[in-house]
């Protein structure tokens, strides 16, 4: 009974940290008006804890090794749980953000380790099963999200958002120090990397504020994103030498000789591009061209998660009944294809429940990927490597999610240029259907007691939303074919595993064993 209470509580404070990555999104507006802040510069409330998330992520190895896993465990629930209850309580902006940042930071953890927690919890011969049951939080907490914020702060308020973590919180961090053994592969460093905690905080820290702040700010067009820029290089580049070099790194590198785990890293990038891209443009399509409400966007996604539950625990059954997973990869990527394409022949006509139908085939490609990546991930590392590994695999699918998004509005601003030039090039006084339509305006303003020089002005006025309008759809469907090709070409990297597991069964252990 303890051992269930245990997964539950580590699974749950996983789901918690994945959806404040996401639950912030519909209040920023919120938060605009109610801390006196422009909408670019709230947007640091999300970008902060990105940045933090992804530079503890890959560290979480050695703090494990370091401080133990109980006390780093504990110590990061108590550190979420309080910097929760000071982003309610912030009076300013960059209160707000500095405090989500640290949120972030205490946030890295419930995420890695309780990752290997669950699959302590598991004999050798059901890591399926863990993987599967750790797979549906990290599945269900980016989804549900958005809705979730949209409903505390529709019927509450956006503090609310943050005040929501706090009784489970102090619930998990007291359930944990009853619970919570120590990790029995602790391996205490005794000459820290300093160093390489710096490169890495500089490096990460840099690269992610360029990815999530970019397009915003017109990329080199703004001296600190240049800055910035070259700071990321030359950090990361020292970072990767020092680790590479010295005898105790920060993050063990050199686990990326294993090709299992190498391969594996850029599957995963490329799921974290497939699975924050689409929960990022879908809503935005739904509510801005489509004309859903918030609720209705919301709902668009529950029958996929629903599905992908029961889909994830199939998956891990079938994996431990000896079906490769590679194969089942293979399929997740599948779907993932089918699902942008089907969205890239949308039209403004869409019905709910096409949209929806599309979405379940994003639902099961994420129950697909999510358990067979980390288990190839880690399927050729040594024990003591493999907390590395698994660390070095999750922030892989949130580096593929920044660089996602980022590289996705950028296309978008660019093609939606493309698209209306394209459209106003029709726009001609020859083609009688444009005609046809602007004296079909002209006539509606006239009855509503326009004058003609100024019916006919608003009827111009109105044709050239439209065809912003029709710009911007356009882009986006674009966008998602841009993702499905994305899968299509890293395709072949799935030959090494078919290849392999025809000479050597591939053995699913534990990342932390």
């Amino acid at each position: 009974m303890k051992r269930i209470i245990l997964i539950i509580t580590v699974i749950s404070a996983a789901i918690m940290e994945l959806i404040d990555t996401s639950i912030v999104n519909v209040a920023l507006n919120y938060m605009s008006g109610n801390l006196g802040a422009t909408l670019e510069d709230i947007s640091w409330v999300v970008t902060a804890y990105g940045i933090a998330n992804v530079i503890i992520i890959p560290m979480t190895s050695f703090l494990v090794n370091n401080l133990g896993r109980r006390n780093y465990y504990i110590g990061s629930i108590i550190l979420f749980t309080f910097c929760s209850f000071m982003c309610g309580n912030s009076t300013n902006l960059w209160e707000l953000v500095m405090f989500r940042f640290l949120q972030g930071i205490g946030g890295g953890a419930l995420l890695s380790v309780s990752a290997m927690v669950v699959y302590e919890c598991f004999p050798k011969e059901k890591q399926n099963i863990a993987s599967a049951l750790f797979g549906i939080g990290v599945f269900i907490g980016p989804t549900i999200g958005p809705t979730l914020g949209g409903f505390i702060t529709d019927n509450f308020s956006w503090r609310w958002i943050f005040y929501i973590n706090i009784p489970l919180g102090i619930l998990a961090a007291i359930l944990c120090f009853k619970l919570l053994p120590e990790s029995p592969t602790r391996q205490k460093v005794k000459k820290i990397d300093w160093l390489g905690i710096i490169l890495l905080i500089i490096g990460i820290g840099s690269l992610q504020t360029v990815l999530e702040r970019g397009e915003t700010e017109d990329w080199f067009a703004t001296r600190y994103i240049i800055f910035l820029t070259v700071a990321a290089v030359l950090s990361l580049v020292l970072f990767v030498h020092r680790e590479l070099t010295i005898p105790h790194p920060v993050v063990k590198l050199s686990v990326l000789k294993h090709p299992s785990l190498s391969i594996s890293a850029i599957l995963t990038f490329i799921t974290g591009i497939g699975m924050f891209t689409s929960i990022y443009l879908t809503p935005v399509l739904a509510q801005r061209f489509l004309g859903f409400n918030p609720a209705q966007a919301g709902l668009l996604l529950l029958p996929g998660s629903i599905i992908a539950v029961f889909a994830l625990i199939i998956t891990g059954k079938a994996l431990q009944k000896g079906v490769p997973p590679a194969l089942v990869v293979l399929l997740g990527f599948c779907c993932f294809i089918y699902f942008n394409w089907s969205m890239a022949q949308v039209n403004l006509d869409v019905s709910f429940a096409t949209i929806s139908i599309n979405l379940i085939f994003r639902a099961l490609g994420m129950a697909l990927l999510t358990v067979p990546l980390a288990s190839l991930a880690v399927s050729s590392l040594k024990p003591e490597d493999m907390p590395q590994g698994t660390a070095i695999n999750n922030m892989m699918r949130q580096l593929g999610g920044s660089f996602g998004i980022s590289i996705i509005n950028t296309y978008i601003a660019r093609r939606v240029a493309l698209h209306r030039t394209d459209l106003i090039s029709n726009l001609t006084p020859d083609n009688r259907s444009v005609m046809d339509r602007l004296q079909a305006y002209t006539s509606v303003f006239q009855s509503k007691g326009s004058g003609l020089p100024e019916a006919q002005q608003k009827a111009i006025a109105l044709m050239e939303k439209i065809v912003v309008k029709q710009s911007f759809f356009l882009s986006y469907i674009d966008a998602y074919m841009v993702i499905g090709l994305a899968f299509i070409f890293v395709l072949p990297l799935l030959l090494f595993f078919l290849k392999r597991n025809k000479n050597k069964k591939i053995v699913i252990v534990s990342a932390d064993h």
